[in-house]
């Protein structure tokens, strides 16, 4: 559905992350991360610079032109001791109070080995800005040079990363964040933390870890999204397993649901493993291999439209020897059951 921009674009490399969100008056709007071949590749995830692209149909997408680095709208902040100085990535977007709200990750200058691999950006936190337009952004700066929360000590769930934050406002007036960390294990966990206002934040621990062996999600739970379908609160999640290297993860999507939103109870779906949304075939060629990063948007006839991100088979290396593509597959309202739209 949407491959990476032209060159001369900020995201002429890659493409990932979608969030979308679709206006009263009918038109969509697609923020998501991405790079150009020439940044840094030390940043070894898919992140960097933060654009945008509109649609009439939420299917077909032109890109729009921001204010920053080859069209970009939110890019790495330029005071070098900040958390997000040398990368960063939309992860939840919401429009209230006539404002966009974004949170994202970002990543400072640190090294950090993992194995034989080293990685810039780590530990990643999670940031917080706002826009009139969604073009023009402006920072709201958090306690931790800037991030709204900082990792956990030696031997917490969260040790290596606070990550990839979506904050839902809840019905008495709190704000939650739920996020992932990683230990040095290298399994991924949603944690969340809470909040009066919105800017200043206490963790409240681990939610939802690896499931059992075997499973889809086995390693753990990293990226997500949860909205309300129906009257509970619904978890669309990538599933993480290792495949041979820690670095080459097998990723697929899962769904969980909650009455409370922190209970959460782990939905099988049909597919192999208990996904919903399955990987290509191996050797297949298939453009999403590897998928995750979902984003759910409920139809008014009752219908999904689940937009993830998709990178082809590659053996060995980091996310950067991969392509990344943006896709979308539909539901008739059943959570466990999807079709990949062509």
């Amino acid at each position: 559905m949407f491959g990476p921009g032209p060159k001369g674009w900020w995201d002429s490399g890659r493409v990932s992350c979608p969030r979308v969100l679709r206006g009263a008056d009918g038109q969509w709007k697609m923020w998501y991360y991405g790079r150009d071949p020439d940044f840094d590749r030390k940043v070894t995830l898919p992140t960097g610079r933060v654009g945008l692209a509109t649609s009439d149909d939420g299917i077909r997408w032109q890109r729009v032109a921001g204010p920053l680095t080859m069209g970009a709208v939110f890019e790495p902040h330029p005071d070098l001791s900040r958390f997000d100085s040398s990368h960063v990535g939309i992860t939840d977007i919401h429009f209230h109070d006539e404002l966009y709200w974004m949170w994202y990750l970002g990543g400072d200058q640190s090294i950090r080995k993992f194995g034989l691999t080293e990685a810039k950006g780590f530990p990643m936190l999670p940031g917080c800005a706002i826009s009139r337009d969604g073009l023009h952004w402006t920072r709201l700066a958090g306690p931790h040079r800037g991030a709204l929360l900082d990792v956990g000590v030696a031997g917490d769930f969260d040790e290596a990363m606070v990550s990839w934050p979506q904050v839902v406002r809840w019905d008495d007036g709190s704000w939650r964040l739920y996020y992932h960390g990683l230990n040095a294990q290298r399994d991924y966990t949603m944690g969340w933390a809470e909040s009066l206002d919105g800017l200043s934040w206490q963790k409240r621990g681990p939610l939802l870890g690896p499931g059992p062996t075997g499973r889809f999600d086995d390693k753990g739970v990293a990226t997500r999204h949860m909205l309300k379908i129906g009257g509970r609160w619904v978890l669309f999640y990538e599933g993480c397993r290792y495949v041979g290297s820690p670095v080459q993860v097998d990723r697929q999507i899962g769904v969980a649901v909650s009455d409370d939103g922190l209970d959460w109870r782990r939905v099988d779906g049909p597919l192999e493993h208990g996904a919903v949304l399955a990987q290509a075939t191996k050797g297949s060629g298939g453009w999403d291999y590897r998928i995750g990063c979902p984003w759910v948007v409920p139809m008014p006839d009752g219908s999904l439209r689940l937009y993830y991100i998709g990178s082809n088979e590659h053996q060995g290396g980091t996310e950067l020897e991969t392509v990344h593509q943006i896709g979308v597959a539909v539901s008739d309202g059943d959570i466990t059951q999807w079709r990949r739209y062509t």
